[in-house]
């Protein structure tokens, strides 16, 4: 099983909308998918819960009350992880991920939050010997404006890979109130925005080759 987890301190930066999306994603390849819903607001499990009987099944948990356990063992494990964490909750979330993905979204607070928390982690990483893989992501960006230019000269200065920008698009609002994510919408209406999840996945596919120790079962 691979554990993929959506992390920032920041609230509102996308982690939730990545979330479903690689899970929408992994399970119309035909994996075995988990959805962890860490954050008590429970976005991911309200998306869960409205996502249409005929699609491809996917396991969700309210991970931030109940034990993370399916019954059967999934591929992939999707983590959609609060805002918030540090200390403790921080090194508890970590221990269980393989892959971890931090989205930021164009703002000079975002920007400033991002540099703080990524201390944080890489620290905290370093400290439990992790082998998880880390990458950020631009989120919701608007490529010709002087903040978008600014968070990816930032975003590029960082010790770890600045691998894709997502555009800001009203077919990710589309997709989540059926419960689907854009991989489950019309090819013609989502073209471009699957475009700019290739190199995500191809940065998700090259880490699965990396050796990391089986993920014990949380809770």
């Amino acid at each position: 099983m691979r554990s993929i987890m959506l992390l920032n301190t920041k609230g509102g930066c996308g982690k939730t909308t990545m979330a479903t999306n690689l899970a929408s994603y992994h399970v119309r390849q035909g994996y075995g998918v988990m959805l962890a819903d860490f954050d008590p607001q429970g976005s991911s499990s309200e998306w869960l819960a409205a996502r249409p009987a005929e699609r491809p099944g996917i396991h969700g948990v309210k991970a931030w009350k109940d034990p993370v356990r399916a019954p059967e063992r999934p591929d992939y494990l999707i983590i959609d992880a609060p805002a918030g964490v540090h200390g403790r909750e921080l090194t508890h979330l970590v221990r269980h991920a393989h892959h971890i993905l931090i989205p930021v979204l164009p703002s000079p607070i975002d920007i400033r939050a991002a540099a703080h928390f990524i201390s944080e982690l890489l620290l905290t990483c370093k400290a439990m010997n992790s082998n998880a893989t880390v990458a950020v992501v631009a989120n919701r960006a608007r490529e010709h404006t002087i903040i978008y230019k600014d968070l990816t000269r930032f975003l590029s200065s960082l010790e770890i890979p600045f691998i894709a920008t997502l555009r800001e698009t009203q077919n990710y609002i589309r997709a989540a109130k059926q419960g689907l994510g854009i991989f489950e919408l019309p090819f013609a209406q989502v073209a471009d925005d699957l475009v700019e999840w290739q190199p995500i996945l191809a940065w998700l596919r090259e880490q699965s080759t990396v050796s990391i120790p089986e993920m014990e079962a949380v809770g």
